[in-house]
């Protein structure tokens, strides 16, 4: 069984010291294109499978799409702007892969490349250094008409697709993501139905979680070629320490379940060079496993500098009795999750727990002790408001980031190679099917007036970074 399986703790953060991070560690904060930029039928960007997917009838909370989302596009220069107030090390960005090449393959469009270039150079005016994420779930709406990531062929084109981002930025981009979450754009995009594309089909899941681990294998070869030689190249991952609700055979089964489809399909094929073998028995029923190829493990190990962490809960599950309509998990469909009554949620409904954070980096760290770690998304949606004095005061926010940075404190602590770490999110913006009912910003945007307000969170991380340390409460 997994380490990372079991009942979760929580252990309560020192909140009486100051806690210091080693030099050079890197504070950012990050957004994705789809979710902030806007624009999506100017300069001749394509269409995605997200402009499709929210164009369908009930598929996107109160119909809302990503256009115009934050109107990214129009207010990067803006926006850098307002990092630069922060004092932000860094600025984790993703690249609409269909802004630069509308079909997916063939010519790339100019003026798409043309922003990023000037995305970049403005941050780098400023001292930000840009982190560039090559995927954040917005396929070219082109490549989903011919099998999108259910076709092997879409991993190659992702690979040129990086080649040729790599050709215009590599000069000027140090940090590289290849694939941002590749459990939920397969998972929650192809079995469960609640995101782009739509589909719900858990077998194509599966092959589909492939293809985007083989995408990221392909383009990490693509970026080691086309890159300047000092670029590190990373891909991120949304993992979760997995708990048993009670002490059952049962329930321990169903939290090495899923274990194995959140954490270990993803981490043990490109750290180990192997997918488990208790997933691929796991799903037996549903494929057998063939679209791995001879040679595929391999090149989804290539070499990568940093892995990057997105954390925002764990999770405690049961055995059920059966299915409940679709779901993610391809093979532990009958699977619960509960949170625990004691527990504080955020307005997404999950669960804080900082001490899983920990927990979980330092799983990673003793089980791939090999790979310097990047905390690379962690934050948490709350009802934030414009009060009267027309400020945002964000509390909630402010007590979970101090705490979860606790917890990467007491991983480093503990002897894990933590790098960094990026709050999510710099701006609020469109949260995919939930449309712009959830604000994750540690900036307020006010979306008919596209105004930007640091809440106290914004200003109280400013401090975090200028100090290289969290204060005491």
């Amino acid at each position: 069984m997994s380490p990372l399986t079991g009942h979760a703790d929580s252990t309560p953060s020192d909140r009486s010291a100051v806690l210091h991070f080693p030099e050079g560690f890197l504070w950012g904060a990050g957004t994705a294109a789809y979710q902030v930029e806007g624009a999506t039928a100017e300069d001749g960007r394509g269409p995605s499978i997200w402009d499709a997917f929210c164009a369908r009838p009930g598929a996107v909370l109160n119909g809302h799409s990503g256009d115009p989302a934050a109107d990214h596009y129009h207010r990067y220069a803006e926006d850098v702007d307002l990092m630069a107030r922060l004092g932000l090390r860094a600025y984790r960005f993703s690249v609409s892969w269909s802004r630069v090449q509308p079909d997916g393959r063939g010519p790339l469009n100019p003026a798409g490349l043309d922003f990023y270039a000037r995305l970049v150079d403005a941050l780098l005016d400023r001292g930000i250094i840009p982190a560039l994420t090559l995927y954040h779930w917005d396929l070219p709406q082109a490549l989903q008409e011919q099998g999108g990531w259910g076709a092997r062929e879409t991993a190659a084109r992702f690979a040129d697709y990086a080649s040729a981002v790599a050709c215009r930025l590599g000069d000027r981009v140090p940090l590289w993501a290849t694939v941002n979450e590749p459990w939920c754009a397969a998972f929650l995009g192809h079995a469960a139905g609640v995101h782009a594309p739509g589909l719900v089909d858990p077998a194509l899941s599966l092959r589909t979680a492939h293809h985007l681990m083989l995408a990221h294998g392909l383009a990490a070869q693509a970026l080691r070629a086309a890159a300047d030689s000092r670029a590190r190249v990373s891909v991120s991952l949304n993992l979760s320490p997995v708990g048993a609700a009670t002490d059952t055979t049962a329930d321990h089964e169903a939290a090495r379940r899923i274990d194995g489809l959140l954490n270990r399909m993803f981490t043990n094929p490109l750290l180990l060079g192997a997918y488990p073998d208790d997933v691929q028995a796991d799903t037996s029923h549903m494929t057998d496993w063939s679209f791995v190829r001879p040679g595929d493990e391999h090149t989804i190990a290539s070499p990568i500098d940093l892995l990057g962490v997105n954390y925002y809960f764990p999770m405690t599950v049961a055995e059920g009795d059966a299915a409940l309509g679709p779901s993610p998990w391809p093979g532990a469909e009958t699977v619960r999750f509960r949170v625990p009554e004691e527990r504080p949620v955020t307005a997404m409904g999950w669960p804080i727990e900082p001490a899983g954070l920990t927990k979980l980096l330092r799983w990673l760290h003793t089980r791939y002790p090999h790979i310097p770690l990047l905390v690379s998304e962690n934050g948490a949606a709350f009802e934030d408001h414009v009060d009267r004095t027309g400020q945002v005061q964000d509390i909630e926010r402010v007590c979970y980031l101090r705490d979860h940075l606790a917890a990467v404190h007491a991983a480093i602590t503990a002897g894990v190679d933590v790098r960094g770490y990026f709050v999510w999110s710099l701006l609020d913006n469109f949260e995919w099917a939930l449309g712009y009912s959830k604000r994750f910003g540690i900036t307020y945007v006010d979306y008919t007036t596209q105004r930007r307000l640091f809440k106290s969170s914004a200003r109280w991380y400013r401090d975090v970074m200028a100090a290289n340390a969290v204060p005491s409460c």
